[in-house]
């Protein structure tokens, strides 16, 4: 029976993998791997994760070597194309970012709606759910523009989203997005500028904030990528979709880890103290 339904198949990098779909009809009994730690759920050649050896690839390309030569819209283009864009597709995406930074006026209202003390992770669930609300045609998947274009209105609009909330859980007023700047410049600008005055750039900050984001553009199979991509497979709105991730991002257990970082930097408060924190983040007991 076990040469009935079980065949084996070779990983690109990483373990081998056992193809157990059709366990269930041929023998009547199912696996059971809470957590997905023994599982995994497709074929995907985006990225490869051994978080003990402290390895992460992007497409092959070392993530060491994407900080150093790239900047956050090149990883966003090689991760969904396969390949790092040349200087001609480089300038198309970027220009075709900047088309889409902004948000429809109306959903700029929405922010009014929340308290003031609102959790930002509340409101991004909402804001960009209600994104679906503008673009129905996004929730057809056989339509490859389509596809494009809410590829290109995540990546573009997400900046301007959070920079939104933030700037509404402080009392400023809202920073629109700034088409002669790159992308992490914007986002800086419309988190931390003002009406009042201009902004000055600070490129070691946005080379600092660019590494953050490269870093943190995709994890692999982890809990929210398998949120968006459970939710999709029903063939709900993409929008929709990306917001269930959010959801799944928000706890402690998962992207909500990086808000007790920030808190931790709080307390350390000084760079001498660094290596105490260092110690006990490797210490097991701790």
């Amino acid at each position: 029976q076990r040469q009935m339904c079980i065949r084996d198949s070779k990983g690109t990098i990483g373990p081998d993998v056992i193809d157990i779909r059709k366990l269930y009809g041929q023998t009547g009994k199912f696996t059971y791997d809470p957590g997905f730690l023994s599982t995994a759920s497709c074929n995907s050649t985006i990225t490869f994760i051994d978080g003990d050896k402290g390895e992460l690839l992007y497409r092959g390309y070392p993530i060491e070597q994407l900080a150093e030569n790239c900047n956050f819209l090149d990883v966003a283009y090689l991760l969904k194309h396969g390949e790092l864009p040349n200087a001609e597709e480089k300038n198309d995406f970027e220009a075709t970012i900047k088309k889409h930074t902004m948000l429809h006026e109306q959903m700029v209202k929405f922010y009014q709606g929340f308290r003031r003390d609102a959790r930002p992770m509340s409101v991004m669930v909402g804001v960009v759910g209600a994104l679906s609300a503008f673009h129905h045609e996004a929730a057809d998947f056989s339509d490859a523009e389509e596809r494009n274009l809410s590829f290109h209105r995540i990546v573009a609009r997400m900046p301007t989203i959070v920079a939104m909330a933030y700037k509404y859980s402080i009392g400023q007023p809202f920073m629109y997005p700034k088409n002669n700047l790159d992308y992490t410049s914007n986002f800086m600008r419309m988190m931390f500028g003002v009406p009042a005055e201009e902004y000055e750039v600070n490129p070691v900050l946005v080379r600092a904030l660019d590494r953050i984001l490269i870093l943190h553009a995709d994890h692999e199979q982890n809990a929210s990528t398998s949120t968006v991509r459970l939710s999709g497979s029903s063939g709900a709105n993409p929008y929709a979709c990306i917001s269930a991730g959010i959801a799944c991002l928000w706890g402690p257990a998962h992207g909500g880890a990086n808000e007790a970082c920030l808190q931790m930097l709080e307390e350390i408060h000084d760079v001498s103290r660094v290596g105490e924190y260092i110690a006990r983040a490797k210490d097991k007991n701790d």
